[in-house]
């Protein structure tokens, strides 16, 4: 059997629904499980390229300790590898210096879910640059605030900058757009002074997390405009998004001419959130992945925040549904293991609240002038990244078609034996 008979792949490992942060903490894992389940039940999983963090490692490129200090410091990812909730008061100086607060939490595990979340977005970028499917989809990744030596705002790795500085091996631009309601931070330090990465975040601004992504923020030396900020106030709706996010990316696509894109799809920009106060339909989410599939450039979906549990595997599921163009029902599917999150309604779709939109014409149209202006100024260049010491690495072709076949092959083999030793 060849996986990549199709034009999306998909990433989802069966252990990152086993992690968790804590029993009141907003950020449920589990989220992802439920989204996995939905496209499943819905038939999706057939149309696509799905593989998991077993065969990202074995198959297409090993994700460790080397490949998570490209971007983060050795000490920070040191500590990551070694503590535990039963030993982390042996390390409250570290805790300490590298933000390891309540949003942060110390994860039974931490090491091995940051591997499980990497490996999807640097597995996804492989397989793009490697120019076996035009759509990558981690919905696991997408953890936008970690830095380089500290935790921040429940991430710790940041698996765009290393998906994208895997990107930037084959590809001489990258585009990276952020529609979570919280300012796409870390990545937009990340690539601060280079041209070779565009960030684009429309989020919440003032009085909000991180409190960074004002508009005059542009980048700085080589980058700047390369950086560009949509900062807005609550109750963001869809008419709202469609407004400013199209000729934006008109824009940056004219002047920058992306040879790739990631779109961080956090889902805490929609309406409900448990955490936001943006006012988006689920629809209105998903226009933006819709708008950029015209532009025929590669894109690497991952996604983000989203803190009502219910919704998040919606807008998921909804949104893997339009990167395959295959249509699916409103109906929740019966067979759904998770149905009973989906009640009363079992729908799809919900009706959005009515919530104000306090982002007036005249202050949006005003924003894109100005955003406009800016991206005007900017010529595409070849900046280099040496502080990343990645380095031109020639990458390896890979023929997956025999790999994938032997892959399958074996998965079959484990689960024989597993029904064999349950029936024992």
């Amino acid at each position: 059997m060849n996986l990549f008979k199709q034009k999306v792949t998909y990433y989802y490992d069966e252990e990152f629904g086993t992690f968790n942060y804590s029993t009141t903490h907003p950020m449920k894992p589990l989220r992802v499980a439920i989204t996995d389940d939905l496209v499943g039940h819905y038939g999706l999983k057939q149309y696509m390229n799905c593989i998991d963090q077993s065969f990202v490692q074995t198959y297409i490129k090993r994700v460790d300790e080397d490949v998570l200090t490209q971007f983060h410091s050795k000490e920070y990812i040191d500590l990551i590898k070694i503590i535990t909730p039963e030993n982390k008061c042996q390390h409250e100086d570290q805790l300490y210096r590298f933000n390891f607060m309540e949003d942060c939490p110390v994860l039974d595990r931490l090491f091995d879910f940051c591997l499980c979340q990497t490996s999807g977005s640097v597995g996804a970028a492989c397989v793009i640059a490697d120019q076996k499917s035009n759509i990558a989809i981690n919905w696991s990744g997408g953890l936008h605030h970690a830095k380089q030596s500290e935790a921040s705002g429940f991430c710790y790795v940041n698996d765009c900058v290393l998906g994208i500085l895997e990107l930037l091996k084959t590809y001489q631009r990258v585009l990276y757009i952020d529609i979570d309601i919280h300012h796409g931070d870390g990545v937009e330090e990340a690539f601060y002074l280079t041209d070779r990465v565009m960030t684009c975040s429309f989020h919440k601004f003032k009085e909000y997390f991180p409190g960074t992504g004002h508009i005059d923020d542009v980048g700085h030396d080589k980058g700047k405009y390369y950086a560009v900020n949509f900062p807005l106030n609550e109750g963001l709706n869809d008419d709202s998004i469609q407004l400013i996010f199209k000729p934006v990316i008109d824009s940056i696509m004219d002047n920058f001419k992306p040879d790739v894109i990631m779109l961080q799809g956090g889902t805490d920009s929609l309406s409900g959130d448990r955490l936001g106060c943006f006012n988006l339909s689920i629809k209105g989410h998903g226009s933006c992945i819709e708008y950029l599939k015209k532009f025929n450039v590669p894109i690497i979906m991952v996604g983000g925040g989203g803190y009502t549990l219910r919704n998040v595997p919606r807008c998921w599921t909804y949104e893997t549904s339009l990167a395959l163009n295959v249509p699916i029902p409103d109906n929740i599917p019966d067979e759904s293991d998770y149905k009973i999150y989906f009640g009363p309604e079992y729908k799809l779709h919900l009706p959005i609240s009515n919530m104000e939109e306090q982002n007036s014409k005249e202050y949006l149209e005003k924003n894109i002038i100005q955003i406009l202006e800016n991206l005007k100024q900017i010529q595409p260049g070849c900046a280099q990244i040496d502080h990343y010491a990645i380095g031109k690495e020639s990458r390896q072709k890979i023929d997956y078609q025999e790999l994938f076949s032997s892959y399958n092959d074996k998965r079959e083999e484990m689960q024989l034996e597993q029904n064999q030793d349950q029936q024992d």
